[in-house]
């Protein structure tokens, strides 16, 4: 038999090889695959039984539960107590459940540290996403020393329950949690995804009672976005507003199924909902268990909401985009007004989110404010931090951004409270020398309004949802007058029970548990493929086939996507960047040339009152103003302020006796003052430093601080030696 012939035998031979071992695998693969979907329903299952409780991976204790006011809601809030032990304590789902830690206090915080309460969102799913792993916003904060609240909610909203109920429930929290810690400053509240509006809403009634807010991929300015790139804003002008909304409540009794909302999320990107999600459990059925089932436990726990409450937040929130432009109403008191924080506001968003993006994020702080110098004369700090990447879920849930953005922004948050006045945007960067240990350097460096406006393609398009939201609030008036009545006439509890159990992110697992006969053997042969696993190589042609296909299949999935995404933008603004209809619909086009004369008139006289107050209390003080000033003035000099030099800050307070006796109120005060003197008139603010500091010895030790402050990260740069010879200069000491 001549070579030829041998080699293709041999290649015939490989190849039978190759697709014998490829046969086993994928066979082995698919039946674990099938397994492990049999215990994603029965975990289903069995959560519904326990009453879904919060996900969180950490003991927890309820302080207070909402359902018991005089304003009742489904909320609770908890202290949370240290990671959970291995005894299983259950949930009642509706009892009021004490857990306590193993040891019977839990993680040791540090009582001078203000506490952190975190909201999770209420979209559907169940709540425990920001505590489901060690590494997460909850372990982050019981590292950094925090007492760690949580605010977590029932399945089933209590009857008639609106958003102001929730809004008053979630004050009383934060009032608990202040008559918990007199002696702390007011807590950090982070809101995650629509968390995050709570939160802002939260804090802008009660700005006595929160403290830094983090805002995590929270839609605060719905209508904003990139056109081709942002569809899910479109979707409310193309079903007409929202009366579908009202209807399916309806339908449910009154009742809003959560399933419907993760159904909507799931449908922005069917190339991991119908494939990808599927495929990565199937390729790495080995490995990738656990962690699916973790997810899946939270992402099937459907949650109900109110009708009043959906509408509410899809009428006012969404379409009607009220937050953002200051004309929300919850309940009988003035609108929210964004611009009442008193403490910082950190806004964590990411271009690769397709819920929130950039733009959703951010948008509100031009809405609110008209350029820098108005945030800097009402004293407030803001600061945004945008990842290139990651989705909307993993801002909430990945363990890279936990362990880095998370992390970082956590552990900065008694920093920021000391910055001055201003927009910022905070930049990680990781330390070249220290890099294997994930350690990062902060810094937060000054932006401007036209900074936050270039992650957008412009503000026009906005103008067509303003008619979008007229439409919606006659069509949502047309369907209560004529057709709600006759649809709840027609509803009853079985129709209810019905809908719930057939809806499609529910049936499909509740069909694949143990209760379905044709499951019952997959246990048993997973098992047994289980001791026999035979894996296949990499390197088998026939699994980088799979993998090829796959690709193919998601690819045209998401092109399948991108086309419909693009055909319903041009669909929507064919209606709506309509003159005519607008005319007919009483669309308010904006304010007349009067009334915008008027108003810029009015902000002109307030900064103008604004530079007088600060210039007169320029030689208000004496040595812990001077000093502090010098600092402040040395810390910013280039446009930007490092952890480092916060960090200094921090020890050369500690380290004066003359400072020291500062409460952390009274020295906050401080800080802020000096800094927006120094933002007023730099040069006039230096040059009243005489004043502050009479004597030589008192000039010598603030122009050693500065000099401490310039040499935080080992270098002396040629804006700070400048700044430092000018004011040895002005306090007449030799350069």
């Amino acid at each position: 038999m001549d070579a030829a012939a041998v080699n293709t035998m041999s290649s015939a031979f490989d190849l039978f090889a190759h697709a014998s071992e490829y046969v086993v695998d994928t066979s082995q693969r698919s039946l674990l695959f099938w397994d492990v979907l049999r215990k994603r329903g029965n975990n289903y299952l069995d959560h519904l039984e326990k009453g879904q409780p919060p996900v969180l991976i950490f003991d927890y204790e309820i302080i207070c539960d909402a359902r018991t006011f005089d304003q009742p809601a489904n909320y609770a809030l908890a202290q949370i107590r240290g990671k959970r032990g291995s005894e299983d304590r259950g949930f009642t789902g509706g009892a009021d459940r004490r857990v306590r830690a193993v040891d019977g206090t839990g993680d040791q915080a540090e009582p001078n540290r203000r506490p952190i309460v975190i909201i999770d969102p209420r979209a559907g799913h169940g709540p425990g996403i920001g505590g489901s792993k060690e590494a997460s916003e909850i372990g982050h904060a019981l590292a950094n020393g925090h007492c760690v609240y949580f605010v977590l909610f029932f399945t089933e909203p209590m009857e008639g329950q609106t958003l102001a109920d929730v809004k008053n429930a979630e004050i009383l929290f934060l009032e608990e949690v202040a008559r918990r810690h007199p002696g702390s400053l007011r807590p950090v509240v982070i809101g995650n995804c629509q968390g995050g509006w709570a939160t802002a809403i939260v804090a802008a009634e009660r700005p006595d009672l929160a403290g830094p807010i983090v805002l995590n991929g929270a839609p605060l300015s719905y209508w904003s976005g990139v056109g081709g790139t942002n569809p899910m804003r479109y979707k409310g002008g193309l079903l007409g507003g929202v009366w579908i909304n009202d209807l399916v409540s309806d339908l449910g009794g009154g009742h809003f199924d959560g399933a419907n909302l993760v159904m909507s999320m799931e449908g922005l990107n069917p190339g991991n909902t119908f494939w990808s999600k599927q495929y990565n459990l199937y390729k790495n059925v080995d490995t990738e268990e656990q962690r699916f089932l973790d997810f899946e436990t939270w992402w099937g726990g459907f949650f109900l909401m109110t009708k009043e409450e959906i509408h509410t937040i899809v009428a006012d929130l969404f379409i009607g985009n009220r937050l953002a432009n200051g004309q929300l109403k919850l309940d009988d008191g003035p609108p929210i007004d964004l611009k009442r924080f008193s403490d910082p506001v950190v806004v964590f968003a990411s271009s690769g989110d397709n819920i929130t993006p950039p733009q959703q994020a951010l948008n509100w702080i031009p809405m609110v404010y008209k350029s820098v110098d108005e945030i800097k004369t009402r004293g407030q700090v803001i600061v945004y931090i945008v990842h290139p990447t990651i989705g909307h879920l993993g801002i909430f849930v990945a363990s890279s951004i936990a362990g880095k953005e998370q992390k970082e922004i956590i552990g900065s948050v008694e920093m920021i409270n000391f910055l001055a006045p201003g927009l910022y945007e905070m930049e990680i960067i990781a330390a070249p020398s220290k890099e294997w240990l994930n350690d990062y350097k902060v810094k937060f460096s000054e932006r401007t309004i036209d900074d936050i406006l270039a992650y957008d393609d412009g503000v026009e398009d906005e103008k067509a949802f303003e008619l979008v939201a007229s439409i919606s609030e006659r069509n949502s008036a047309l369907y209560g007058t004529w057709v709600s009545p006759l649809v709840r006439a027609m509803v009853n509890p079985l129709f209810v029970e019905w809908m719930l159990e057939m809806h499609p992110m529910r049936l499909q697992r509740s069909l694949i548990t143990d209760r379905n006969p044709l499951m019952r053997p997959v246990k048993d042969a997973a098992e047994y493929v289980r001791r026999t696993r035979r894996p296949v190589s990499e390197e088998n042609p026939f699994v980088q086939v799979e993998r090829a296909v796959s690709d193919m299949v998601v690819t045209t999935l998401d092109w399948g996507q991108s086309l419909s995404d693009l055909t319903q933008e041009k669909v929507f603004h064919l209606i709506y960047d309509n003159p005519a209809l607008a005319w007919l619909y009483g669309v308010d086009r904006g304010p007349t040339p009067e009334e915008e004369k008027a108003t810029q008139k009015a902000e002109a006289q307030e900064r103008r009152r604004d530079r007088k107050m600060w210039l007169d209390r320029l030689d208000e003080g004496g040595y812990p103003e001077g000093a502090i000033r010098m600092i402040i003035a040395m810390a910013s000099v280039d446009g930007s302020v490092d952890e480092a030099e916060m960090a200094m800050g921090n020890r050369i307070v500690k380290a004066s006796w003359r400072l020291k006796r500062l409460t952390a109120r009274e020295l906050h005060k401080v800080v802020k003052e000096q800094s927006r003197i120094l933002q007023t008139d730099f040069k006039k603010a230096l040059e009243a430093l005489p004043v502050l500091l009479t004597e030589k010895k008192d000039r010598e030790k603030a122009v050693k601080l500065a000099n401490d402050i310039a040499l935080a990260d080992h270098t002396i740069n040629a804006k700070e030696a400048a700044l430092l010879a000018q004011m040895k200069k002005i306090l007449e000491l030799p350069a």
